[in-house]
């Protein structure tokens, strides 16, 4: 199994008649391995888990779903244990991945579509049974979501493997030449009948296929080394490293823009103390005619504002409360202002 896909429908096939979402995580995690994938479209549409594990996830794992009921608010929990062993059947060298633009991933993962996706592909391939390895959602690809117009889907990568090897056509198309076509704008290189259309529309551009019937060479691993550079004449580091006092550059780097500091400090003082003019300076520069004007008008200020502070006259009338401009009458203080009008008839 550990080479096969796994798909696990979450609800029936046909819509449910009530709105029932889901939440799955691994037992003692917050989130599902990192093989499993979970997706539902809608609330009432089926939800799918689905994924490839590899050799390094053998073992026994527990899958936890909870479903929540969005009418009556009704939750459900069940476990999933899955057993994670070797493959088993025939081994899978030749490995073909397609793009898929025409479906979205949960369309793809019951097994009618799978089987007629497989079917199809058989045309194009050399006889040999064709096993799904691995369906993933163009977007977990670096797709982009697609736009809200009828007929427009995600996509979705197929990965399909066979232990027999690629038709002329597949190689054809997975070519170095077919890909630089594509790159241009041009269609690819398809020999043969795209026996595939019009029920999937597979993007030829994007077709790689994987040939693991050839081993790949081992790397070979570094010999470790003594530790020791070998002798090169332009790489000569110094064996032994000179005692230098740094006192010196000490003292430059605090003393000096101490100095500066001072120097500037005291010549500011000496612009703004130090050569300033001065009143006489000032007045002797100044004409008589504007000095006598000047302090005329400073005497004769100075004059009203004493005289303003020691008069002792009744204020005028027109400041008094209630007063008559035109009679000159003032209200008697027993009488009630609340009372009186602010404007008075005018006879």
């Amino acid at each position: 199994m550990a080479a096969a896909l796994i798909w696990i429908s979450l609800l029936g096939a046909a819509p449910a008649p009530v709105p029932i979402t889901y939440h799955a995580h691994l037992q003692g995690h917050p989130d599902l391995p990192r093989w499993l994938r979970y997706t539902q479209r809608s609330p009432y549409q089926p939800g799918f888990l689905y994924g490839t594990a590899t050799p390094e996830d053998r073992g026994h794992q527990v899958i936890e779903v909870t479903a929540y009921n969005r009418d009556s608010f009704n939750t459900t929990q069940q476990m999933l244990v899955l057993l994670i062993g070797d493959p088993e059947g025939p081994l899978l060298p030749y490995q073909a991945e397609f793009l898929v633009r025409s479906h979205d991933v949960e369309e793809v993962l019951p097994s009618t579509p799978a089987s007629h996706f497989l079917t199809a592909l058989g045309g194009l391939w050399e006889p040999g049974e064709l096993q799904l390895v691995n369906i993933t959602s163009a977007l977990d690809r670096g797709g982009r979501v697609p736009l809200p117009i009828e007929g427009r889907k995600e996509g979705v990568y197929i990965k399909v493997g066979s232990a027999s090897p690629f038709s002329t056509c597949l190689k054809m198309v997975a070519s170095p030449d077919s890909h630089a076509r594509c790159a241009q704008g041009q269609p690819p290189l398809l020999s043969c009948y795209d026996t595939l259309a019009p029920h999937f529309r597979v993007d030829w551009c994007n077709v790689s296929l994987v040939d693991k019937s050839v081993p790949e060479p081992a790397d070979e691993a570094p010999a470790p080394g003594g530790g020791i550079l070998e002798h090169d004449p332009f790489f000569c580091p110094p064996t032994e490293a000179t005692a230098r006092d740094f006192l010196t550059d000490a003292l430059v780097t605090l003393l000096v823009p101490l100095l500066v500091a001072l120097l500037l400090t005291l010549l500011l003082a000496y612009v703004m103390c130090c050569r300033r003019e001065g009143r006489l300076k000032r007045d002797l520069a100044t004409s008589d005619i504007q000095m006598v004007h000047h302090c005329t008008i400073r005497g004769n200020t100075e004059e009203l504002r004493q005289m303003a502070s020691s008069r002792e006259v009744p204020r005028p009338l027109s400041t008094l409360p209630m007063f008559n401009v035109h009679t000159g009458e003032r209200l008697p203080p027993q009488v009630d202002s609340a009372q009186v009008p602010l404007i008075l008839d005018q006879h």
